[in-house]
């Protein structure tokens, strides 16, 4: 393939090949020309034109398939348009010579069609520079036209249709000659040369102006007689054309109008010519009369569907301001339609044109209109409502009865209802919140006028009106209870009208249905409000008999509503309903016997209805309330089901004795007993059943639908006629009960289907046989569902005669249903014989057969054999079907063959999987062969190629990305049919054609060619197919998942290339094609305003979602754009008034962007540049979406987002970049804008956004205003956009987030003025009076959960206000009199006072609610306690519901109490640490329940409780709350609230009574530790882990303060004393009883888990490597430091024998910590984890533990052996070099101070010790030196002469050495300094231990030292700052200690002349400069404060 990319067509290559590869070679080779010639250099085209023409030419008469020709054609245009244009008029000639050409086999044909391509591709692409030639050539064409046979035809007319484009208006001579010949074919009896002819005249009409002024009757009536017998593609091509010149004939273009006069069409005649479509068909106007008056037959389905596209057509072409204009007279138009006599001739008719007329409106309305002219059209269809019912009110009422024609009217004013109640209730629930205008304003009265219908003599009527109010209450939740009430009223006062009492049960029925789609639901009390009203009808039906069988149908149908309610409603009302359905039936079979002799003819009718109400509220019961089925019930209601059905079997007696009229409800009854049965486990049931032997849907064919749930993907349910729903229900009961029934009964069954296809005659077979095989199907379904078999010999033979029978029925619908049954039959019976069998028989006759129908037949039987029994199955019979398929597939002679052959194929390769490998080859290079060869015209072979194609691309799959040649070559192929698919007319194929490139992009993206493939995806962006669309965006979705960024850039280089190039024809041809500035996103947020298909705007929401995320953070302004534009485009421009709270500097800025927005949405002149409709609130919502997804995005890519001056100066250095903090206002005013729009989604989106932006810039300062945030300029437009949600009418769900941004608000810590914080403060207080007024308040519009969801939102709210006032108030109160939010930390902070708050100010707006806010809150936490119990002790809960929840909401109200305790928890444990568990309630108040607020449950006992009472009630609320989450967090559960209830815990147990009551029951503590570990297990976080830490720290704490009082009160008693604490006199700890071994479990494991070398079993495994210790990150380091903190304190919690238990333990893990966290540090800092060790072990080496004698021995071995350890672990060793010796060493020293007395005289221990102190001494590091003098010192000075002796003697004279060295080498850094000074001190301090009579000794040793650091006078002032800092130190030693020890002092100098003459001289020097004096006194500070070492901790 690759020797085909070549400039010139490689002749040599192409001989080599085979035959068959040639036409692939000669296609891939015009492919790469296609590409390249645009791209080329002129110069080479022109060198190689001639050779180029030569092959080109050349391959016209080499008989080109479809593909190539059209290719073929562009090019040779091309080359013409680029090179030079000297030899045109030859090839042209030579083209026209072809077309001449007598030669009529089909040999010669491709050539000619190859040269009809080259002539219109000529023209399409040169047009006028053509000249002259044109009229020659359309002559000649037209010619040829007339003795074409089809494919010719359409080719030549495809030909005609590119030359008209390129001449334009210059061939006007020629119009009227293409017109007459052309017009003729449009009723061709080939459906593709009729679609030929359409796009032809389409063309024809830009420019002939004949066709729209005086030909306008004759082309319409030609359109309606194409529309006759046409498919698909006729309707959409012939509707385009009627509809295109019908718009042209009333608003002609300008341009043609210039030329000619015109007399342009009214509205009124085009309307009236469609009409004529509609109505009369093609049968046109001018036939006989005679005709007319007979009545004519009815207009054939084709034309209407036709027509009515045409009219969609008219008006889209027209545009949305045309529609917008003339909404008026369109709309009594349309209605008109249908209330003609001649649309509803019969009720089918009727019903389809409905839809039909329907169609037109919603595609029209749905599309075009932006939300305001929606509302405008609203009214209008308001209007036609309300003038039609005023007709039928005047008709109705007219009881003299002159108005006889009016009874006509009223059945034709039925239709018109249906239609306008549909519209408009499509409207509103499309425009859902949105639409409130059109129901709030009076002079509309929508909701009047609907109801209204309800009355209406027509039932469609009333349950289209039904319909509307649901769609209403759906779209406005508000509406839905007042309108119930309503309803139930007028039910209760017009008991009397038949009409009455059905239309309001419809509109009950139909608004209960919608219940489920209004999140926020109905009071329950209007459950118990239905079963009344029903009941009530149910009962009176039988007093008047005018109204009884209106009343029983109404009272059924209410309860059947009654039940989508759900089990938690209907749990209540099922006594009742069990009772209603018993008495319905007849009780036994004595009682079914006598109700046969008794009533009459309408008695019987009325029984029948009932019953069938009945069941039909029963399987809505069964369907709905799932959870309610138990098996008592399911016994209770199959008493009535077995007497129905047992009814059943004496209806047809009943009907012979009271008539026929008793069918329809009979079949009533029979339909609702199989769905129901259908619905029920069939085991119910076991017993068997006779069986019974398509039209539109229509809400009149079963009322009960108003309430169902609509299936997906439809608007309005449609439920078919009563006939063909009895036989759907059968049907589907038939495949539930067959599994279950006997063999016997199936073989009878069987047997008895074959014998009634044998007795059925005529039309009447084929029927009987259809509906005979779907159940056959159903029944095979259900067996394989139910693995189970079909069952003997016998019954396999019965299954099997029937089934063969069908393969070569004439009807392809009965084939296809025998292939499918087969296939279904070889699953179910499985045996390998069997479907070998199946196979041969098959092979045989697909062998023998010649004819079609059996050829089709048989082979799709082998491919839904293969389907079904799986590629392994099936694998020995694989070869021979391929090889039978592949050759049905190249019979060229019939097409239909080849279809089902390629459909079976493509079935085959499905189900094969990796075994059809071996037979890709062979089966791709037929698909290809077809593919190039067969005429485009057969679509169904094409789109069956399209799916072998996809078939084997997924068969290969992965092995696609590999270089190998077979792969290669296979790869290639794909690509190339690919290609030719895409350049398909039919969308279908193209559809395929991009569903196969999604899949090898999928598996090769690498050779998936995004440059060309993304532009043909945008360009089908456009397209009028859904299909196409939807595999544009599924492909789209997919590469923008990888690959986001190439396919926006390809996007915009199309629409630069639309821009550049006027003559690109493939651009210029798809106009609409609309990729501005915005790109590709900016195209598809628009299709998310036109587009309803559920699965593709799913899509388009991913797509933009991925290219978010991958492009947001980089392209920031134009992602924000994007949002900020459709946001902006509210229905309304309010939303940007209300912004004038601005700052003013941004005023002017401000008043330009509105001034954008008012144009964005009062559309300009300019139709074409802005979007058409101004975006849907659907799409804002998204867009808001979007907005808080790129917040996030930036977030995760970089910190600088959140950093005004960083942004700031990262935008100087780089001003391309860009920075979400500098949008910061465009942010805000975006959820602003959200925020306070109609729509109830777009707000909560917009409240989402404006939490996330506070939560996120809550912290960013104002670089310009120290100590401000820069969100504080922006506090009026939060506070703004708050307020509208606490406005008493706003839905529960924005009022319940809106709490929630309060208090993100206001602890955001944002606003520092208390007046500004009011303002929201307020919004708050407001809402909190509201939830104290308890529950009987005001008139309730939604259910009780809403309203509890509202209170807890609120109640949270303030909790968390509450929990951040008391954080600041402990900050403030820990760090005194300082500002909180300080700046710099310079003085000037007194002129921030005004604005800084005061520490307790939050907690000042809080105090004054806190009384009430406390009771609220244990009141909501009692109740969430009793919600989490689980469901056995469902009986302890009150009866009348919690505080805030009422039992009948029990469900729903756990959620959102789930949603917010944990800020409350958290909350109530502060207010009961800071009063001290409510001590200062009052003694009133403290009584359990608080009764003083309404509504919460009063106390049972009015005593009060004590004070004790109620600490404990509180703490076991709180812990057991708190105890009961944490034991099992659900995985869903956010962090924070595992935080808060940490945190709760924390606070809780640091107040007093908490502590003495955790520590009294001590298996309580257990518990907690456990749970808490437990939590430790599944929770990673670190913040978790500390808190947890805390949690253990406390109640220990708890636990010693309680062992501590224990111990004071048994002072005297010293045995108690030793068995007092953990492990008594044993020592024993017992697992799940102790405290100690509880927190011990617990602490070890976050030791392990943070370092594990310490668990003794690593290092024991052969596999552990040592791992050089590493630093930890700081917050495990926190954890581990927590940790050791709290385990050293363990040992005091035992006895003295326990804790000689635990202690060897904690010793070894509080050392190991040292040991692996002692590194060093940089700047020498003391790790937490190090002090933390180093503070345990002195806590525990001076616990009184050392004191007690019966643990002598004990104790010191653990002192001595821990101390070894010590050692050990600071042995220098080379794998640690970067061990801290300074932590070791203190830890050493540690050991020697505190347990000197185990210690003494250890020889080994102390050589170990001198040997580290050594080290340290000889130590490279100054620092080191330096610690180890001073801790040498310290165990020098012990008390302890026996301790302190040895290591003087050893490590002194050691020290004097390296003090004397000094002289030699000078300290050159401070720390070298700090060094000396620390060591001389060590050197003094001897001095003064030492004895009188040493002291000589002693000073000889100190005196010369310091002397030799005394500097020369000379050297002094060169000498640098260190050694001189050295020299003063010496000096003023030396004469301190002069006057210290005087007497030996002079001895020693007087000993050493030289001595004495240096200190004179430096004294000298000294007194004499008094400068350096002053000096020196100030370097003293300096150099005493060089880094003087001082533990953070002392620890001695």
């Amino acid at each position: 393939m690759e020797l085909a990319h070549s400039l010139l067509l490689n002749e040599d290559a192409l001989a080599q090949i085979t035959e068959a590869k040639r036409p692939v070679f000669i296609f891939e080779w015009l492919r790469f020309l296609d590409k390249v010639l645009v791209a080329a250099n002129r110069v080479d085209v022109k060198e190689k034109q001639k050779k180029l023409v030569e092959q080109l030419t050349g391959l016209i008469s080499s008989a080109p398939g479809p593909p190539t020709r059209k290719l073929l054609a562009k090019n040779l245009a091309t080359l013409y348009s680029i090179g030079d244009t000297f030899t045109v008029f030859q090839t042209l000639d030579k083209c026209n010579d072809i077309i001449k050409s007598k030669d009529d086999t089909p040999a010669y044909l491709p050539t000619k069609l190859a040269a009809v391509a080259c002539v219109g591709a000529f023209y399409e692409k040169m047009g006028r520079m053509l000249g002259s030639s044109f009229p020659d050539t359309i002559n000649n064409l037209l010619k040829a036209l007339k003795s074409a046979e089809s494919q010719g035809r359409g080719e030549i007319l495809l030909s005609l249709q590119k030359v008209l484009s390129g001449l334009g208006g210059a061939a006007a001579s020629c119009h009227r000659d293409i017109y007459k010949n052309a017009r003729s074919l449009l009723t061709d009896r080939s459906m593709a040369v009729r679609c030929s002819v359409a796009k032809c005249l389409l063309e024809l009409q830009n420019e002939a102006v004949f066709m729209w002024t005086t030909e306008l009757e004759n082309m319409a009536t030609l359109c309606f007689k194409a529309l006759e017998g046409s498919n698909y593609g006729v309707r959409v091509a012939v509707a385009k054309l009627l509809g295109t010149v019908m718009a042209t004939a009333l608003m002609p273009k300008q341009a043609a109008v210039m030329r000619q006069n015109v007399k342009r069409a009214t509205l009124e005649e085009v309307l009236e010519l469609m009409a004529t479509g509609f109505l009369r068909g093609g049968s046109g106007f001018l036939k006989s009369g005679g005709e007319m008056l007979k009545g004519g037959g009815s207009v054939s389905r084709e034309v209407r569907v036709g027509v009515t596209q045409a009219y969609v057509v008219f008006v889209t072409t027209l545009g949305g301001q045309w529609l917008e204009r003339n909404f008026a007279t369109f709309l009594s138009h349309v209605l008109d339609l249908v209330s003609h006599p001649r649309a509803t001739q019969t009720h089918v008719e009727a019903v389809y044109s409905r839809r039909c007329v329907s169609f037109m409106l919603r595609a029209t309305l749905g599309g075009l209109l932006g939300e305001k002219a929606q509302i405008a059209a609203g009214k209008e269809i308001c209007q036609a409502i309300s003038k039609q019912m005023r007709a039928v009110e005047a008709v109705v009422n007219d009881i003299s009865g002159e108005n006889k024609a009016g009874a006509a009217d009223v059945s034709a004013s039925q239709h018109v209802m249906v239609c306008a109640l549909k519209e408009l209730g499509s409207l509103v629930q499309s425009l859902s919140a949105t639409a409130s205008p059109l129901i709030q304003e009076p002079s509309i009265g929508l909701l009047e006028t609907v109801t209204s219908v309800l009355l209406h003599p027509s039932m469609a009527a009333r349950l289209a009106a039904a319909w509307c109010l649901r769609c209403v209450a759906v779209a406005l939740p508000y509406q839905l209870t007042p309108l119930l009430d309503r309803c139930a009223e007028r039910i209760n006062n017009l008991k009397s009208s038949p009409e009455a009492v059905s239309g309001y049960s419809f509109a009950m029925a139909a608004l209960l249905g919608g219940v489920h789609q209004c999140p926020l639901g109905i009071p329950h009390s209007k459950g118990k409000l239905v079963v009344s009203i029903a009941e009530d009808l149910l009962r009176t039906a039988a007093q008047n008999s005018r109204l009884s069988l209106q009343r029983t149908q109404a009272g059924w149908l209410l309860l059947g509503a009654l039940m989508t309610l759900g089990p938690s409603l209907v749990r209540y009302h099922l006594p009742k309903m069990l009772l209603l359905w018993r008495n319905v039936f007849p009780r036994s079979q004595k009682e079914l016997e006598a109700e046969k002799a008794r009533g009459d003819s309408f008695t019987w009718q009325v029984t029948l209805e009932g019953r069938a109400g009945a069941l039909c509220a029963m399987r809505s019961f069964v369907a709905h309330c799932p959870e309610l089925l138990t098996e008592d019930v399911i016994r209770r209601l199959m008493t009535p089901i077995e007497c129905a059905m047992t009814m059943m079997s004496h209806v047809p007696a009943i009907i012979k004795v009271h008539g026929a009229h008793l069918k329809a409800s009979a079949a009533m009854v029979r339909l609702r007993l199989y769905d129901i049965l259908a619905l029920l486990p069939p085991k119910t049931y076991e017993g068997n059943e006779p069986l019974l032997a398509s039209g539109s849907g229509a809400l009149e064919h079963d009322p009960s639908s108003i309430y169902l749930r609509v299936p997906v993907g439809e608007a309005i349910p449609g439920p078919l006629p009563l006939g063909v729903s009895v036989i759907d229900a059968s049907v589907a009961l038939f495949g539930v009960v067959f599994p279950h029934v006997s063999f016997k009964h199936r073989l009878q069954m069987l047997d008895h289907f074959a014998e009634c296809i044998k007795q059925a005659k005529g039309v009447r077979q084929q029927a009987v046989q259809l509906n005979i095989f779907t159940a056959v199907l159903s029944a095979l379904k259900g067996l394989a569902e139910n693995k189970s078999t079909l069952g003997p010999e016998e019954v396999r033979k019965s299954a099997l005669a029937l089934v063969m029978g069908a393969l070569d029925n004439p009807n392809p619908i009965l084939r296809c249903a025998a292939g499918e049954a087969l296939g279904r039959m070889a699953q179910v019976v499985g045996e390998a014989t069997f479907i070998a069998r199946m196979a041969q028989t098959s092979f045989d006759k697909l062998k023998s057969a010649r004819d079609v129908v059996s050829r089709t037949g048989h082979s799709l039987a082998l491919g839904c054999l293969h389907r079904y029994v799986g590629g392994i199955g099936s694998g020995q019979h694989l070869k021979t079907s391929v090889s039978i398929l592949l050759a049905l597939a190249q019979d060229g002679s019939s097409h239909e063959v080849q279809t089902w052959a390629l459909h079976s194929l493509a079935l085959i390769v499905d189900s094969s999987g990796p075994m059809y490998r071996g037979y890709v080859e062979p089966t791709l290079s037929l698909v290809l062969t077809l593919l190039l060869t067969v005429p485009p015209s057969h679509t169904e072979v094409h789109q069956c190629l399209g799916r072998c194609l996809g078939a084997l691309i997924t068969t290969v799959g992965p092995e696609l990305q590999g270089n190998g040649a077979t792969i290669s070559t296979i790869r290639s192929s794909c690509l190339v049919g690919c290609a030719i698919m895409q350049d398909h007319s039919d969308s279908l194929v193209q559809a395929a054609a991009i569903s196969c490139l999604q899949q090898l992009h999928m598996f090769a993206p690498r050779h998936v060619n995004l440059s060309s493939l993304v532009p043909c995806l945008c360009v089908h962006l456009c397209s009028s197919h859904l299909l196409l669309r939807r595999a544009a965006v599924a492909c789209l979705r997919q590469l923008a998942q990888r690959e986001a960024a190439e396919v926006c850039e390809y996007a915009m280089s199309l629409a630069k290339r639309a821009g550049d190039s006027k003559d690109n024809t493939t651009i210029m041809r798809h106009r609409d094609l609309n990729i501005t500035e915005t790109g590709l996103e900016g195209v598809l947020f628009g299709m998310l305003d036109r587009e309803t298909d559920r699965k593709l705007c799913s899509d388009i929401h991913d797509t933009l979602g991925h290219m978010l995320s991958s492009l947001a953070v980089e392209k920031l302004s134009h992602w924000l754009k994007l949002c900020k534009d459709v946001l902006a485009a509210t229905t309304d421009v309010g939303g940007a008034v209300a912004f004038e709270v601005e700052k003013d500097e941004e005023d002017s800025e401000k008043k330009d962007e509105m001034d954008d927005d008012t144009m964005f949405t009062g559309l300009g002149e300019d139709d074409k540049s802005k979007p058409s409709v101004a975006p849907r609130w659907v799409t804002r919502v998204f867009a808001a979406d979007c907005l808080c997804r790129i917040i996030l995005l930036c977030e995760n890519a970089d910190k600088t987002h959140f950093d005004l001056a960083a942004a700031r100066s990262a935008q100087a250095k780089n001003p391309k970049g860009d920075l979400l903090v500098l949008h910061l206002s465009d942010l805000i005013r975006m959820a602003f804008m959200a925020a306070t729009d109609h729509s109830n989604q777009l707000r909560m989106a917009g409240l989402q956004a404006l939490e996330d932006i506070i939560k996120k810039f809550a912290s960013v300062p104002e670089p310009e205003f120290p100590g401000h945030v820069i969100l504080e300029q922006y506090q009026a437009n939060v506070g703004a956009a708050l307020r509208p949600a606490f406005s008493p009418d706003t839905p529960s769900d924005i009022t319940a987030k809106a709490c929630q941004v309060c208090s993100t608000w206001i602890g955001s810590g944002v606003v520092s003025d208390l007046n500004d914080l009011r303002r929201v403060h307020n919004l708050l207080v407001s809402s909190l009076d509201k939830v104290q007024a308890g529950k009987g308040s005001s008139s309730q519009l939604y259910s009780e959960s809403a309203t509890t969801m509202e209170k807890l939102a609120v109640l949270k709210a303030w909790a968390e206000v509450y929990v951040v006032a008391m954080k600041i108030k402990k900050e403030a109160e820990s760090k005194p009199a300082k500002p909180v939010r300080s700046g710099d930390d310079d003085e000037d902070e007194d002129d921030l006072g005004a604005d800084v708050l005061p520490p307790d100010s939050l907690i000042t707006l809080v105090q004054p609610e806190l009384p009430s806010l406390s009771r609220l809150w244990l009141a909501m936490l009692r109740d969430y306690a009793l919600l989490t119990l689980p469901a056995e002790f469902s009986s302890q809960l009150p009866p009348d519901g919690g505080a805030f929840y009422t039992p009948e909401t029990i469900d729903t109200a756990r959620l959102h109490y789930r949603s917010s305790w944990a800020p409350v928890l958290h909350a109530v444990a502060l207010w009961l640490h800071s009063t001290g568990f409510g001590a200062g309630e009052g003694q009133e108040e403290v009584s359990s329940p608080p009764s003083k607020t309404p509504g919460l449950p009063q106390g049972g006992s009015s005593t009060t409780k004590t004070f004790e009472e109620s600490v404990k009630d509180r703490m076991h609320l709180m812990l057991g709350v708190s105890i009961e989450f944490l034991c099992f967090p659900r995985p869903e559960e956010p962090i924070e609230h595992v935080m808060s209830c940490l945190q709760a815990l924390c606070t809780l147990l640091e107040s007093p009574c908490a502590k003495t009551h955790i520590a009294e029951d001590q298996l309580l503590a257990v518990e907690l530790l456990n749970v808490l570990h437990r939590l430790l297990l599944t929770r990673d976080p670190p913040a978790v882990q500390l808190q947890v830490t805390a949690v253990v720290q406390e109640t220990i704490r708890a636990a010693l303060d309680h062992l501590q009082r224990q111990r004071t009160n048994k002072e005297g008693d010293k045995d108690l004393q030793q068995s007092l604490g953990e492990g008594g006199d044993t020592g024993e700890l017992a697992p799940g009883k102790s405290l100690v071994f509880a927190a011990m479990e617990l602490l070890v494991f976050i030791l392990v888990r943070h370092l594990p070398q310490l668990n003794a079993r690593v290092k024991e495994s052969p596999s552990h490597v040592p791992l050089r210790p590493q630093r930890l990150p700081e917050e495990s380091a926190r954890l581990v430091a927590n940790t050791v903190s709290i385990l050293a304190e363990l040992p005091s919690l035992c006895s003295p024998a326990g804790s000689m238990t635990i202690l060897p333990t904690v010793l070894f893990l509080i050392t190991g910590v040292l040991r692996e966290t002692a590194i060093k540090t940089t700047d020498n800092s003391v790790p937490v984890t190090v002090s933390a060790a180093l503070q345990g072990i002195k806590t525990i080496i001076t616990s009184p533990l050392a004191r007690m004698e019966s643990m002598q021995a004990q104790w010191t071995g653990l002192v001595r052996s821990s101390l070894a350890s010590v050692l050990e672990y600071s042995q220098p060793d080379e794998s640690r070099p970067d061990m801290d010796e300074v932590s070791m060493l203190t830890a050493i020293t540690l050991f020697l101070l505190s347990a000197s007395n185990e210690l003494v005289g250890v020889t080994v221990l102390q050589k170990g010790c001198m040997d580290r102190f050594r080290n340290a001494l000889n130590s490279s590091d100054p620092w080191v030196q330096a610690r180890c003098y001073q801790l040498l010192l310290s165990v020098f000075q012990h008390s302890s002469r026996a301790l302190s002796t040895p290591y003087i003697h050893a490590l002194a004279p050691l020290m004097v050495e390296k003090l004397k060295a000094v002289e030699r080498s000078r300290p050159g850094t401070a720390a070298e300094l700090q060094a000396v000074q620390e060591g001389i001190r060590v050197l003094e301090n001897l001095v003064g231990m030492g004895e009188e009579q040493n002291r000589v000794q002693l000073l000889a040793l100190l005196v010369p030292t310091l002397v030799s650091y005394l500097l020369d006078e000379n050297a002094i002032s060169s000498a640098p700052q260190v050694s001189k800092g050295l020299h003063d130190f010496a000096l003023q030693n030396l004469m301190r200690i002069g006057p210290l020890y005087p007497a030996a002092f002079k001895i020693v100098i007087g000993a050493a002349p030289e001595l004495k003459t240096r200190l004179e001289s430096a004294i000298r020097a000294n007194q004499a400069s008094s400068k350096a004096k002053a000096a020196a006194r100030q370097a003293q500070p300096t150099v005493q404060a060089a880094p003087t070492i001082k533990l953070k901790t002392s620890f001695f």
